[in-house]
């Protein structure tokens, strides 16, 4: 029963996915739609149409060449053949665990490797949005593995030991684990963590960051510094972001925003991010990701140990890791229920941010303005199928925010 389900479920996520994916290419439009035609000069847009082509060929060939990869290896029965390498080592199965799921870990790099060098180097070079050097590549891959090392395998290990020997409240014990862990990383992740990858720089004193602190004191938001990255190390595209919590908290401008936009323009921008943390979305989305966790560890905890399920790869033996591999294939059909459920969440966001942003900087033309920006720098498509951003976008459309600032009355 569970190789149908399983199988099923990854046959329909695929389908959905190419579905939406053709759907997307056929609402391209020959002309932007009504209000956003200054957006683009005309050459310009069907630059940014051809780019949703491009990413959209990509997406399909490697999600096609994903799921042969998984079937074949699934069906010839990979895992049980993985997993007999490692048992005769001699190792407990914490250690086993650590091993199985690593090298299935790596094995996955690698074989996504080509596609993420070819779409770093060829389709975004071809759109004059990669900055990435090579060096730049294998550091940030070498910095991410560290990470792993550092950070996943001994949580990973955790709760392959707590599984192993907790008992019946296993998953509860994993639960609050995981959720002290993952309250840590976002505490410490803006000063300790996103550095190694980014350079963090305070913005200098001027008239944009006397605008800033003058719109940040009109809220009462405790705005202690605003730091301006280094994103077009990357990328030419450009984007603001808030993270972390507690002191750790921090609004960070890529310099290629700062670079392209008006000064009123980057005061909504940021007036946007300080609405995320007013209207408490922050702590709503950190809240709702630990629900999800806590269920998701709730049902691991009935299934992780299923023969069936382990049957269903042709399992010789039952083994906690090599569960927790299948029961995230088996969580495909739930996963893309919540993922749709956090998307429309996120997208409701999205609009609230917007409208305080336009409301409490009494100046919406401003907000319409960056939006245009950004979607121009970023070759965003302007016409995307209603049903493809129900599955995939946390963002509304532009046009969409667009009229929905208009619609605010300011």
């Amino acid at each position: 029963m569970f190789f149908y389900i399983i199988l099923a479920a990854l046959l329909v996520e695929y389908i959905l996915d190419l579905a939406g994916n053709l759907l997307n290419l056929k609402a391209l439009k020959l002309k932007p739609p009504a209000g956003l035609e200054g957006i683009y000069p005309e050459a310009e847009y069907r630059k940014s149409q051809e780019y949703t082509r491009a990413n959209t060929r990509f997406s399909l060939v490697s999600s096609t060449f994903g799921l042969v990869v998984l079937l074949v290896f699934w069906f010839s029965g990979g895992f049980n053949f993985l997993d007999q390498l490692i048992r005769p080592l001699g190792f407990g199965p914490v250690v086993n665990g650590l091993l199985f799921i690593g090298i299935l870990g790596v094995g996955y790099t690698l074989i996504n490797l080509p596609f993420s060098i070819y779409h770093t180097f060829v389709i975004q070079e071809r759109f004059g949005f990669n900055r990435v050097t090579p060096r730049t590549f294998v550091m940030d891959r070498a910095k991410g593995f560290v990470l792993a090392l550092l950070i996943g395998a001994p949580l990973l290990a955790g709760i392959l030991a707590l599984f192993e020997y907790g008992g019946s409240l296993a998953w509860l014990y994993c639960w609050i684990a995981f959720s002290i862990f993952t309250l840590m990383v976002q505490y410490v992740a803006p000063t300790w963590i996103m550095p190694l990858f980014n350079k963090f720089t305070p913005l200098e004193p001027g008239e944009l960051r006397d605008a800033i602190f003058s719109y940040a004191g009109s809220v009462n938001f405790p705005l202690q510094n605003v730091f301006v990255m280094d994103g077009s190390k990357r990328s030419a595209k450009s984007n603001a972001f808030f993270t972390g919590i507690g002191r750790n908290k921090r609004i960070a401008l890529f310099d290629t925003l700062v670079a392209k936009h008006t000064v009123p323009e980057l005061v909504a921008v940021l007036a946007h991010e300080i609405g995320h943390y007013k209207k408490k979305h922050i702590l709503q989305r950190t809240l709702l990701g630990l629900v999800q966790s806590g269920l998701m560890f709730f049902l691991l905890g009935v299934f992780l140990s299923s023969a069936g399920l382990q049957e269903a790869f042709f399992m010789d033996n039952v083994s906690v890791y090599a569960g927790l591999i299948f029961f995230g294939l088996l969580f495909t059909p739930l996963e893309m229920v919540i993922s749709a459920g956090s998307q429309v969440l996120s997208r409701k966001h999205e609009y609230e941010a917007d409208r305080f942003a336009a409301e409490t900087t009494r100046q919406p033309e401003a907000m319409k303005d960056a939006l245009k920006n950004l979607a121009a720098a970023n070759l965003s498509n302007l016409t995307p199928h209603p049903c493809f951003v129900f599955m995939n976008y946390s963002h509304p459309p532009v046009a969409e925010r667009i009229k929905a600032i208009e619609d605010v009355g300011v």
